[in-house]
């Protein structure tokens, strides 16, 4: 593993916010169920509810909370990856495009924009972007994402989810980074393009206003967006192809938080 000082993983708690009060009773309804199924697995209560400790607006009023839940920096990660695999004898090639394949037998043809290699083995893990070589059940999901300048101050820690997921935020340091809105106009986010929309950029920086950080001043200091993998159901696509071709795809915007275990598996 890499450890958790290179990753910079902190262990702040996981937080489900509710600005539907029927969503919110049904969950607190089924706490005790859930942490009895978890609880052989962590030993302890998974699940409480906690009052609204950090100040969020628009009638929300309490939160479940997962103690076990942590983030890490992503970048770091990544970096710390790459450094691994090529002390490994991993070559990477970037800017490249895998434009199909074909497997041989012996060995799999792989077609790229620029020219063809052959391999012994194949393993897709490009998530939202295997629709392009599968025939199987995920579509792409962008997922548009914001990040404020630093905020003096800023008691916000944790990971938060809003609106049964749709919405995404979390401290980074001390500015929030917030993401989501796809289902707002889920066929225009069902897309490989990566780009922002007003629609959703727009709901996202009212969110922040409104809600996140109704009494604080901020700023917008950078837009982008990824592209999740999705499906008619959230368990991910682990699966052999052929003798040759393996892949490991549809993680559900949970990439960072499953992509080891796919791995492994």
């Amino acid at each position: 593993t890499l450890g958790d000082k290179i990753i910079d993983f902190k262990q702040y708690g996981g937080y489900e916010l509710f600005n539907d009060k029927n969503v919110l009773d049904e969950c607190w309804s089924k706490k005790n169920k859930i942490n009895t199924l978890l609880k052989p697995i962590f030993n302890k209560d998974v699940f409480s509810f906690q009052k609204n400790i950090f100040g969020f607006k628009n009638d929300i009023n309490q939160y479940a909370f997962n103690r076990f839940e942590g983030q890490l920096d992503t970048g770091k990660m990544m970096t710390a990856l790459l450094s691994l695999v090529f002390k490994s004898g991993v070559k990477i090639l970037n800017s490249t495009t895998v434009k199909s394949y074909e497997d041989y037998g012996k060995q799999v043809e792989i077609q790229l924009n620029d020219f063809k290699f052959k391999t012994k083995k194949l393993f897709i893990s490009t998530n939202g972007f295997a629709k392009q070589l599968l025939q199987e059940d995920v579509q792409p999901a962008r997922a548009q994402v914001l990040i404020t300048k630093p905020i003096q101050n800023l008691n916000v820690k944790g990971t938060f989810h809003l609106d049964k997921g749709y919405y995404y935020f979390r401290n980074i340091d001390d500015r929030i980074l917030l993401g989501g809105g796809r289902n707002l106009d889920f066929k225009t986010e069902e897309t490989t393009e990566f780009g922002e929309t007003d629609l959703v950029q727009h709901k996202l920086e009212e969110l922040l206003k409104i809600v996140i950080l109704p009494n604080t001043i901020f700023e917008i200091e950078q837009r982008w967006s990824g592209v999740m993998g999705v499906g008619k159901q959230k368990k991910p696509i682990v699966k052999q192809i052929s003798n040759n071709v393996a892949c490991g795809i549809r993680l559900g915007g949970m990439g960072v938080a499953v992509g080891s275990l796919i791995g492994k598996e």
